[in-house]
C-alpha cells in the first residue's frame, strides 16, 4: 500500500503585476495558510518519504513550508520544472518515474487545473482542490509505476477553510 497526497500551492500573491507567473510568491494568505495546512498532516501522523514540486516559486514556497512544518530535512524535496502548469498525464508520468521502493508516502506539490482533472481521474470527486487544498489516495500498488483509477481509493480531501 502506498499513499499520495496531491497538494496545491497555498494563495499567490499578485502584488507585482510585473512578475513572470512562474516567479509569483506567496501572499500573506498563502504564508499563513500553508504552515496550518502542513500541521494538519502532521495532525493525522502523515509524514512523506519524498515531496516533488513544481518549480514554479510559490509551490517551492509552500513544499518548503511544508518541509519545515513536518519537522522534515529541505532535502527530501524534489524540484521538477515539468509539474509548473502540468497535464494529468504529465503528473502522472512523473510520479511513474519514481523508483525508489522505500517511497511509500508521496506528496506532489502543484498546480490546477491539472490537479483537479487528475483526482478525478483517479476517482476523487471534486469540483476545485482550493489552493493549500490536499487531496489524499491510498493506492494498492506495490510499484509507482502502476498508479491507476482502479487501483486508488480516496484517502482524504482537506483545505483552509474545511472546518476540522
Amino acid at each position: 500500500m502506498r499513499k499520495i497526497i496531491f497538494v496545491r500551492h497555498a494563495k499567490s500573491s499578485w502584488d507585482n503585476p510585473n512578475l513572470r507567473d512562474h516567479d509569483r510568491p506567496l501572499s500573506e494568505r498563502g504564508l499563513r495558510d500553508a504552515p496550518r495546512m502542513a500541521k494538519r498532516l502532521k495532525d493525522k501522523n502523515i509524514l512523506p518519504d519524498l515531496i516533488l514540486s513544481s518549480t514554479a516559486k510559490r509551490a517551492k514556497q509552500t513544499a518548503e513550508i511544508t518541509a519545515k512544518n513536518l519537522g522534515l530535512s529541505q532535502s527530501i524535496i524534489q524540484f521538477e520544472s515539468n509539474l509548473y502548469h502540468a497535464s494529468p498525464k504529465e503528473i502522472l508520468n512523473q510520479i511513474k518515474t519514481i523508483s525508489d521502493q522505500s517511497i511509500g508516502t508521496l506528496i506532489v506539490v502543484g498546480h490546477n487545473p491539472g490537479f483537479n482533472d487528475l483526482i478525478e481521474y483517479l476517482g476523487g470527486s471534486i469540483e476545485n482542490l482550493p489552493t493549500a487544498g490536499q487531496f489524499g489516495f491510498k493506492l494498492a500498488i506495490r510499484e509507482w509505476s502502476e498508479i491507476s483509477p482502479e487501483k486508488a481509493e480516496v484517502w482524504f480531501f482537506d483545505y483552509p477553510k474545511k472546518e476540522n
